[in-house]
């Protein structure tokens, strides 16, 4: 096992390695711990799409951030951007496709050279649009200062990561300064109306442990979340999503140099949840990484385990009836999203 660990560790940011690391850990124990047998015990497997209901899209891995738990190794170094053509592309895609929401992430999705011409494009097809805004990009350049009234102005729905309402735990997780620099941006989005309650704008806060453990429970930490931001600086937000790390990339780095990784895993795999199993968000979800390739999810995107089709699953090929059907792929990773109260990208599942 040690020798499989220091191989790991080196080559953790090779998308191989991590599956073929994932899936030996099925075989460490005398029973069948693998997600598929508890699929199977559940008549759930194979896992299938429901829909597709959510283009989620990675418009890029570039970021201004290094944060410790990113399952995308996202950073400034990287030079992964989706090009204006493979936006284009995803357009044609949607205007033919049933999905109701357009989801963008990255990295820093801002940061995109052409992130305001897709949202504009977006905004005219008449879909609901997310954008993932780790709040620091705001306020990084003067040239991102008016993101919250181009926000505004199309009516984006914004999802930013706090990781807690102090700033050691939160700059401990994503780098010195992050967390007064998030407070300050908090600041202007609530100053456009983001936030606040009437006003039609949605601000949503997403907290990750900063360790090898499971979120708590979400409304109470949504409570003590707004209690706390409310009391120190004033700051209105709408919800709160508990998101449980997923042991992908730098998090699964961070689980084996600490030597908490079989550990970690045991608790995901002992708090297996069914309800959550049924409600995970591949089901109605397409995932679409920077150039264009088609996955289940985020989490298998930085895996490389595209979709499961017939066709070629890219987007400029974009086959809808074929992703309605089609099987899951899955992984010990998967566990992540079916621990206690489930975790997607919009909070608990079950």
């Amino acid at each position: 096992m040690k020798k499989s660990l220091n191989a790991i560790k080196s080559k953790y940011a090779d998308a191989n390695y991590q599956v073929e690391f994932l899936s030996n850990t099925i075989h460490q124990k005398e029973v069948d711990t693998s997600f598929k047998s508890k699929l199977e015990q559940d008549g759930l497997y194979p896992l299938k799409s429901k829909s597709v209901e959510i283009f989620q899209i990675n418009v890029g891995k570039m970021c201004n951030q290094v944060c410790k738990h990113c399952h995308v190794d996202a950073g400034p170094d990287r030079k992964e951007i989706m090009t204006r053509e493979t936006m284009q592309q995803c357009l044609d895609a949607l205007k033919m496709s049933n999905a109701h929401t357009v989801d963008l992430t990255g990295g820093a999705p801002e940061m995109n050279p052409n992130f305001r011409w897709f949202v504009e494009e977006l905004s005219a097809l008449g879909k609901k649009i997310i954008v993932r805004c780790n709040l620091t990009i705001i306020v990084a350049n003067k040239k991102f200062y008016d993101l919250p009234e181009f926000f505004k102005k199309h009516s984006i729905e914004v999802v930013s990561s706090l990781p807690y309402f102090n700033e050691k735990r939160t700059d401990s997780q994503r780098g010195d300064g992050v967390f007064n620099s998030s407070i300050k941006a908090l600041k202007m989005l609530n100053d456009v109306g983001y936030g606040i309650e009437g006003s039609g704008l949605n601000l949503h806060l997403v907290y990750n442990p900063s360790g090898a453990y499971l979120p708590g429970n979400e409304a109470a930490l949504q409570t003590q979340f707004k209690r706390k931001l409310k009391q120190k600086f004033d700051i209105h937000f709408n919800d709160l999503y508990a998101i449980t790390n997923i042991p992908v990339s730098r998090f699964l780095d961070y689980l084996i140099a600490s030597g908490n990784f079989i550990e970690y895993m045991e608790k995901l795999t002992s708090a297996y949840n069914t309800a959550a199993a049924e409600n995970v968000m591949c089901r109605n979800t397409v995932s679409i990484g920077w150039d264009g390739f088609i996955y289940d999810c985020d989490f298998n995107q930085m895996l490389e385990l595209k979709v499961n089709i017939p066709s070629r699953p890219h987007v400029s090929e974009y086959n809808e009836k074929e992703l309605e059907n089609r099987e899951i792929i899955v992984n010990q990773h998967c566990y992540g999203c079916t621990a206690g109260a489930g975790s997607s990208c919009g909070g608990s599942t079950a």
